[in-house]
């Protein structure tokens, strides 16, 4: 199928909602949230990083760090270097600062939160937590001593999607199809989807296609990156957000309160979620997900996904890689035929 542009060079839909986002760069936005000496710090690091960065890594008594583009980078008042001997050095203040800034100085507001090992915090960025886990009967309570933590960035790149959506409308009834995307990790699987969100959420008139009420089960977070219940993220104008909700219950959930005609989750793989978008392909709501895979080899692996495609469930598979730069399409079958569209 050939490569996508690089997230960096697309070109910014100019129909998007840029209402939803706050001035600044997502690394500026995370600055302003972070303790003041974590922050000089960073402060130091050139635009063209300032512009790649993805994650911080904030470890006690170990360097602080930067990942740009599968590249990591120790941060010094320098800016970065590849010597850890030469980086800023995190302290136990630092981790203990940067989590009460985090979490409003209430680690027991953000409890349910902490259960799942992280927080979202406004701007819809993600921190990964580490330290010592808390069990209670066998389940995960909280989680304390908190040593660790890993600020992921969200970006939004409006137009991600445009490239492969013409291929998942259909030419006749301008409808919208049963969409599968597969693509290991970080090959901008989940960013292309939120784009796809949102332009079918918005509608997309030069392919003929209408704003459909959209119900999206965002179990990480990832797609909306809500904050409080209210999407951070551009989803569109005709989106409802279940943050934070197992995927499978939230289909169910959707589909009996919302009236979704589009139903989209991020990353489906128990036997339930595979359940659950049977029912939802049956009450005739459209579906848009994506799973952890390499090729078609990979699905025909699993009895889960196997079975779908043997009953030809999906309309469109969509593989990604890291191939030629983030969001190389690899191929888009026919879901019915496997052949190449």
């Amino acid at each position: 199928m050939g490569t996508l542009k690089p997230f960096s060079d697309i070109q910014v839909d100019k129909t998007a909602n840029q209402s939803l986002k706050p001035g600044g760069s997502p690394l500026e936005m995370v600055l302003d949230l972070l303790p003041s000496n974590l922050s000089q710090v960073l402060s130091h690091l050139t635009p063209e990083i300032l512009a790649q960065v993805e994650e911080i890594r904030i470890r006690q008594g170990r360097p602080l760090m930067v990942r740009c583009h599968q590249r990591e980078h120790f941060v010094n008042f320098n800016g970065v270097s590849q010597d850890s001997d030469r980086a800023y050095l995190v302290t136990r203040e630092d981790v203990n600062r940067t989590v009460q800034v985090l979490t409003g100085s209430s680690l027991y507001a953000v409890e349910e939160e902490l259960r799942h090992g992280y927080l979202t915090i406004p701007g819809g960025h993600r921190v990964g937590l580490a330290g010592r886990v808390v069990v209670k009967d066998g389940q995960v309570e909280t989680i304390r001593n908190i040593a660790g933590l890993n600020l992921r960035l969200a970006r939004e790149f409006p137009g991600a999607g445009s490239a492969i959506l013409p291929y998942l409308v259909d030419r006749h009834t301008k409808e919208l199809r049963h969409t599968l995307i597969v693509s290991p990790p970080r090959c901008g699987k989940t960013t292309i989807l939120r784009d796809l969100v949102r332009q079918v959420s918005s509608g997309v008139p030069e392919l003929g296609l209408m704003g459909r009420t959209v119900g999206v089960v965002d179990e990480r977070s990832e797609i909306a990156g809500s904050y409080k219940g209210v999407p951070q993220l551009d989803v569109g104008l005709r989106t409802d957000v279940l943050d934070a909700c197992p995927k499978a219950q939230g289909m169910m959930m959707l589909v009996r309160a919302m009236g979704p005609e589009v139903i989209v989750a991020d990353e489906i793989g128990r036997p339930e979620d595979f359940q659950a978008l049977e029912e939802v392909i049956n009450a005739g709501i459209k579906v848009l997900t994506s799973l952890h895979g390499r090729d078609l080899s990979d699905l025909e692996k699993r009895p889960s996904t196997r079975a779908l495609l043997e009953r030809g469930v999906f309309e469109r598979l969509v593989f990604l890689s890291r191939r030629s730069g983030v969001a190389t399409v690899e191929q888009i079958l026919d879901g019915r035929t496997l052949k190449p569209v």
